[in-house]
Formats: structure tokens, C-alpha cells, sequence
């Protein structure tokens, strides 16, 4: 008597005598996948592959993939499409700039702000209830008719392209993202605790972060400094020599800051480096930040 054909499980038509050596199920050529031992079918592979645990770094984050840096090529667009905007709109930088506290009369006119309401002026910036501001302002950059023009975002998004493509490979690409957000936030709220009159624009605060970061980094993993301390100074060197024309403070804020928070990624014990210990962590930033700006807006219009 002879012993009934199998078929594959997915091709009824095709007679065969193999099986998947984890299911048991009879494959053709196929549907059969090499394994280190004998073949596996199609779902069986799909099977280990979503159990198989994505790999992380020592900052927690997963190791992407793919090795191409696409948060810090996303936000290089974004500034320049903002750019593009500014050029096209002369009023962007006066809407969406980082500005603390100033009055506006009807013809546009700025006055400086002591606190207070004045008759026939209005309050604009942070202190007036515009809070994107505190990121919008890291998105723009100095106009073309201004002294340092374009420049001004070139100069970051080379800085951008090299910090960036090192700190996303490290930290992966949303613990990067929030970095950077963060850092941009974190200069402009220095900003607004020193010089709440005065409007600033660009992503240093975000790439000082990114420095500093950049700085944490290559400490944790124990690399050697000589050149990465050189870089440092040559990067604080600029901070001290731009303030005579740049914010100053937003580089501050976002060194300060950037530093912070990886500092928080690379040195908590292990047991804290996951994703939801790390979310709650910056979402506990995030409020002390809201925190300070809602302190100092009190401050500013006498509501104390």
C-alpha cells in the first residue's frame, strides 16, 4: 500500500517531502528558509523575527537598522524649508521668533516692556501667552538682509549634519529628537529669563546641545578625550567670541541643557535606562521648564 503525496501547506499543487523544523508543516522550495538547523517556513521565520529583541545602546535607545541619520536630515529640512519661508514672508521672524516681553502699538512700533498694561499697547511674546516661541525660534535663522545673512544657517547645518549624525547613531533617533527639542527649548527659556526683550532666532542652542551630548557621549564610553576636549573648547571658544553679535544665552541654555539630559541617559543605573523611566524623566524637564517660564512670566507683568 502506498503512502498518501504531501503537499506544501501554501502550494497544494507542488508535491513534497520536507518539513519545517519547528512547526512540522511540509514546505516546497519556496517557501523554505535556511536555518542552522534544516529549513523553516515563512511564518516561522516572521514568528522569530518579531520575537527577537531589537538591539539597544548603552543609553537605551534601539539601534536603528538602517545607518542613515534620518531625524538629523528631517530637521536640517525643516530649518531650511523655514528658511525658504522667511524669505518669502519678511514678517515670519517677528511672529515666530523667540521674544520674551515687548509692546506693539497698531503700526507695529515696539516699545520696551516694564510691566504692567498700557493703554494702545499690546503685549506680545512669551509673556503675552505665545509659548510656541520658545521652539518656533529655534527653526529660523537670521534673514538674508541681516549682517551674517545666510550664514547664519549655514554654518549651523554644518554643525547640524556632523553632531548629528553621531549623536542619533548613539542615542537613537527619538531619544535624539527629544534631545534636540529640548535643548532648543532649554536656550530659549534662558533667553527668556535674561533678555526677555530681545528676539532670537536659531538652532545653536539645539547644536550646543548637541555638543555637549556629543562631549557625554564619547566619555561614557570610555574614547579618547584629547581630541573631543579640543573640540569643546574650540566650540565654548565660540559661544564667548559670538556673544558680541548671537544669543549668548540661547547657546548657554542649550549646552547646559543638552548636557543634562544625556548626562541623565548615559550614568542612570541600568535598571532606569528604559524607555518609560526615560519618558517620564523628560516629561518632569519639560514641566520644570514650564515651570520657570510661567514663574518668570509672572514676574514680568506683576501678576506675583
Amino acid at each position: 500500500m502506498e503512502a498518501a503525496a504531501t503537499t506544501c501547506y501554501r502550494h497544494p499543487s507542488y508535491e513534497t517531502y520536507v518539513r519545517c523544523t519547528r512547526c512540522d508543516r511540509y514546505i516546497c522550495p519556496d517557501c523554505m528558509r535556511e536555518a542552522s538547523v534544516g529549513h523553516h517556513c515563512v511564518e516561522c521565520v516572521k514568528e522569530g523575527q518579531r520575537s527577537v529583541r531589537r538591539a539597544r545602546s548603552l543609553f537605551g535607545g534601539e539601534v536603528p537598522k538602517a545607518a542613515t541619520p534620518v531625524v538629523t536630515y528631517t530637521l536640517m529640512v525643516l530649518n531650511i524649508v523655514a528658511y525658504v519661508v522667511e524669505v518669502v514672508r519678511s514678517g515670519t521672524v517677528d511672529r515666530f521668533g523667540m521674544l520674551g516681553a515687548v509692546l506693539v502699538d497698531a503700526e507695529g512700533v515696539r516699545y520696551y516692556y516694564e510691566g504692567g498694561s498700557v493703554p494702545g499697547l499690546d503685549l506680545i511674546g512669551v509673556a503675552g501667552g505665545e509659548w510656541y516661541r520658545l521652539l518656533t525660534g529655534a527653526f529660523l535663522h537670521l534673514p538674508p538682509d541681516a549682517s551674517f545673512g545666510v550664514m547664519h544657517l549655514v554654518f549651523n547645518m554644518f554643525a547640524l549634519w556632523n553632531l548629528g549624525r553621531v549623536v542619533e547613531g548613539q542615542l537613537g533617533r527619538a531619544r535624539y529628537l527629544a534631545l534636540y527639542l529640548l535643548s532648543a527649548v532649554g536656550g530659549s527659556v534662558l533667553v527668556y529669563l535674561v533678555s526677555p526683550e530681545t528676539t532670537a532666532v536659531g538652532a545653536s542652542g539645539a547644536i550646543f546641545g548637541l555638543a555637549a551630548s556629543f562631549y557625554v557621549i564619547n566619555r561614557r564610553l570610555g574614547r579618547d578625550m584629547r581630541a573631543v576636549n579640543r573640540f569643546m573648547a574650540g566650540f565654548l571658544l565660540w559661544m564667548v567670541i559670538s556673544a558680541a553679535f548671537t544669543s549668548w544665552e540661547g547657546h548657554l541654555g542649550g549646552l547646559v541643557t543638552g548636557g543634562l539630559v544625556t548626562y541623565g541617559l548615559a550614568y542612570a543605573p541600568a535598571k532606569l535606562r528604559t524607555s518609560g523611566v526615560q519618558l517620564a524623566g523628560g516629561m518632569v524637564l519639560v514641566a520644570l521648564l514650564a515651570l520657570v517660564v510661567a514663574v518668570r512670566t509672572a514676574s514680568l507683568t506683576g501678576t506675583v
